[in-house]
């Protein structure tokens, strides 16, 4: 195992009507802006139940924030957060509203010229933030408990991830309850999204760390139990609390202490979101596979590990390294969630060149978990999920 600091100081309320308990979390003289996405919350309650923990305070709103938030919007929202001196942001939704709203926080406090500067590595990160809480709707990114956050850029179809620690939330929402009406495309791509969040910490090579492996294990364990009772029956409580609380606990920084972690099929999937426009979880869901095919001979030792005491599988770790690749793929692909290009259209030979190319000209050295990954090596994999 190797060295590590934890530190996690985000205070988590969960549970049915937890958003009533906010009122005495937020400094009393503090101007609020509520920050949200496309109206999801004024249909499922939410917004009423935040309002009304709210009186009192001075609050404005900023709605419109996208599935995957776009600089674009976040800078509107800094311009009205500036002239209209708010001194405190609660992000009301899904992931990617609180990965705006910690953009947000930074950028306000940017002195540069283009907080864009910063998310690019040009620029040092602003060592200064707006604190932020959030009220949770979507079980999928574990924003809620991090400090994490991705932005996309339309002028340059890019899309970046960022961190810092002056953007943990100080307390979070989860309330499964406001789950209970997501549709099942979003309930299927948060499955996905946690399972692969704890992957991306898991199946890269044993670092004799069996109690974050075992704790890695029972998230994923736990996910493939329940996703598909969420599918089948969306409005089981018990069942939503638990998929909420396996995608806080997937990225909270738990099960990585002390360990090695891969997230190259994030920096993959990334690229084609930014250029496809395909939903986050999805384009996981596409690269994964082929990340685990390419490396299989690296990481077939966690990967039977994983196959044997989630997937219940028996063999010799080659065999039980390959089954659990195909295994996964069903997985995915019995939510409703396909794993091959094709299935969205597009050409592999031109998406594997366009990626490429894009690592190509940032000259980033190889990264993964050994540093493995390169340009001639993404086109490969890319290629391989036509």
């Amino acid at each position: 195992m190797n060295n590590f600091q934890y530190h996690n100081p985000t205070r988590i309320l969960f549970g049915k009507g937890e958003i009533a308990s906010i009122t005495s979390l937020i400094p009393p003289s503090s101007k609020v802006m509520m920050v949200y996405g496309g109206g999801s919350i004024f249909k499922n309650g939410v917004y009423e139940q935040t309002k009304k923990a709210l009186k009192g305070f001075d609050v404005i709103e900023f709605g419109g924030i996208e599935a995957n938030p776009r600089y674009e919007t976040c800078m509107r929202a800094v311009e009205q957060i500036k002239t209209q001196n708010v001194t405190f942001l609660l992000a009301v939704g899904g992931g990617s509203v609180l990965d705006g709203t910690k953009f947000m926080a930074l950028a306000t406090k940017y002195t540069g010229a283009d907080p864009w500067d910063f998310m690019l590595g040009k620029t040092a990160t602003p060592n200064s933030a707006l604190p932020l809480a959030s009220i949770m709707t979507l079980p999928a990114t574990g924003s809620e408990m991090n400090a994490n956050f991705v932005i996309s850029r339309d002028s340059t179809q890019e899309k970046f991830g960022g961190y810092s620690d002056l953007i943990r939330p100080q307390f979070s929402v989860i309330d499964p309850m406001t789950t209970t009406t997501l549709p099942i495309r979003q309930t299927a791509n948060g499955v996905v999204d946690s399972f692969v969040h704890t992957m991306e910490q898991y199946a890269t090579f044993p670092n004799n760390g069996p109690l974050q492996d075992r704790q890695a294990e029972a998230v994923l364990a736990t996910l493939v139990e329940e996703g598909p009772k969420a599918m089948q029956a969306p409005e089981d409580y018990d069942v939503r609390a638990n998929l909420c609380w396996c995608s806080t606990q997937a990225l909270n920084g738990v099960i990585s202490c002390g360990m090695p972690q891969d997230w190259s099929t994030h920096d993959i999937g990334h690229e084609l979101t930014a250029l496809y426009g395909i939903d986050h979880a999805r384009t996981l869901a596409i690269v994964l596979p082929g990340v685990w095919r390419f490396f299989i001979n690296e990481k077939k030792e966690k990967l039977a590990q994983y196959g044997k005491r989630v997937l219940g599988l028996n063999g010799s770790v080659e065999e039980c390294a390959s089954q659990a690749i195909q295994k996964t793929e069903e997985f995915f692909e019995s939510l409703g969630i396909p794993t091959h290009l094709k299935d969205y259209g597009i050409n592999a030979s031109d998406a594997a060149r366009m990626v490429s190319d894009r690592f190509k000209s940032r000259n980033r050295p190889g990264f993964g978990e050994r540093g493995l990954i390169t340009p001639e090596v993404i086109y490969k994999i890319i290629e391989s999920r036509a």
